[in-house]
């Protein structure tokens, strides 16, 4: 029996929902500008269409390159990305800015690298060879802000972005792929080593100390680093995705205990070391005793989603210039003011499938770095859109960190496209590797009916 038909139909399932997310992008340029004009020019839906034909041709890209391919998780990240850029230029028209241009070629460009990655990468099991050259790519990564004459120094008390040909870039979005890369070759190598308890610490059984240096050393080092360098939210991001995947990987539940309390401890740490931290945690607790200062701006994000209700205000009639960096951080608030909670909800629930999706992907990979891969990366993932939206509605302390495929970031949207190209690598093999074995049982039953037919 031939997998072309099986194929067929996941591309043809991809497509559709492709034109789905298309739609309701463009649906809500046009109600954005009907808020604004009586007429809609192409230039007020050339956006959102940019992103559904970059979508298509990646379509058609994933139809050649990875056939098998999860066929939800494309759609899901262009209507992402497609309503982001809509809720950008909201923010454009409030404030006389031009960021949705430059999300938009961004946008572009991040798609052409999701299928150059899927062009380059015919076997994901490759990357695991060179874990440890990852690791290094990574410390680089996150060491390049601090290089002389690339650098662009502090920027809202961080330093996390470098000028390169004019663009500037955040190296530290494409460094947690790499770490992701490093510990899921690491892990899979030492998986068994991992697992095994033979050192007592206090109630906790762990493995010998020299099995559990090196990825330690290389975790502690990037998350120092980003402590350096003021970027506590990528910082917690890592840590996140480091102990799931050491759970992963073991299944021990002393790892999930440690690596709490080294939470709590480095947490407490930041807390005496940063002031911005102590901000952070003061206005989280209280932001109306400090609304006109630092408290200013989750005070408006709550006052936005508040205003929202269950409906929204629609789109365009909000107020996004009373919030403080509304295209990035903040985001999400802005999209809860003009669709209320029910379109919030359906924003989240979209990050949710793409969870799902991720999370079904590892528990069918065919091998066991595929799997951690696609384990890493999905909390990654889901990870830092819980700790973005958590932190605008007050349920975490905020960070500084972007809400993937919608926040204005054209390193946050490469990254992201890229974490969905590995995605799709990973579930192309696996279900490549069952419909082969679907046919080589059809192959044996075809032998076992002709030799009895002859009997």
């Amino acid at each position: 029996m031939s997998t072309a038909p099986a194929s067929a139909s996941l591309r043809r399932r991809e497509l559709t929902l492709l034109v789905g997310a298309t739609l309701v992008a463009a649906g809500a340029a046009v109600l954005l500008q009907l808020s604004q004009t009586t007429d809609v020019p192409l230039t007020a839906l050339t956006p959102a269409l940019a992103v559904g034909a970059a979508g298509m041709v990646a379509h058609v890209a994933v139809r050649s390159l990875a056939p098998d391919a999860d066929p939800a998780l494309l759609p899901l990240a262009v209507l992402l990305n497609g309503l982001g850029l809509v809720f950008v230029r909201r923010v454009d028209l409030a404030t006389d800015g031009t960021l949705a241009v430059t999300q938009t070629v961004w946008s572009i460009v991040s798609i052409g690298a999701m299928c150059g990655l899927l062009l380059l990468i015919r076997e994901v099991r490759q990357l695991g060879r060179y874990q440890y050259t990852f690791g290094l790519i990574t410390l680089g990564l996150l060491l390049l802000p601090m290089v002389p004459g690339i650098t662009a120094g502090t920027i809202n008390g961080a330093r996390l972005w470098v000028r390169v040909a004019g663009m500037t870039i955040q190296p530290g979005e494409i460094a947690k792929l790499t770490m992701i890369i490093f510990l899921a070759g690491y892990l899979e190598r030492n998986r068994a080593l991992l697992s095994v308890a033979t050192q007592r610490v206090g109630p906790l059984l762990l493995p010998a100390a020299r099995y559990l240096a090196p990825v330690f050393v290389a975790a502690g080092v990037a998350l120092v680093i980003m402590a350096g360098l003021r970027d506590l939210g990528s910082a917690l991001l890592f840590f996140g995705a480091f102990v799931a995947m050491l759970y992963i990987a073991t299944g021990r539940v002393a790892y999930p205990i440690l690596g709490g309390a080294a939470f709590l401890a480095g947490s407490a740490l930041a807390y005496q070391l940063f002031s911005h931290v102590r901000v952070r945690v003061s206005i989280w607790l209280d932001p109306w005793s400090q609304v006109q200062d630092s408290g200013y701006q989750i005070a408006q994000s709550l006052f936005a989603l508040g205003t929202g209700g269950l409906t929204g205000t629609g789109p365009g009639f909000g107020r996004p210039q009373d919030i403080p960096f509304s295209a990035t951080d903040a985001i999400f608030a802005v999209v809860g003011e003009e669709l209320g909670l029910l379109g919030a909800s359906a924003l989240l629930l979209a990050y949710l499938l793409i969870v799902v999706r991720g999370f079904k992907i590892a528990l069918t990979a065919k091998d066991e770095f595929s799997t951690l891969l696609a384990a890493g990366l999905t909390v990654t993932l889901g990870f830092q859109t819980f700790v973005i939206i958590g932190g605008l509605t007050r349920l975490v302390p905020l960070t500084g960190i972007t809400l993937p495929f919608v926040s204005y970031g054209g390193s946050s949207l490469l990254s992201n496209f890229l974490l969905i190209g590995l995605l799709l690598r990973i579930s192309d093999e696996s279900r490549a590797q069952v419909t082969g074995r679907d046919r080589a049982r059809d192959r044996a039953r075809d032998r076992a009916v002709r030799q009895a037919a002859r009997a």
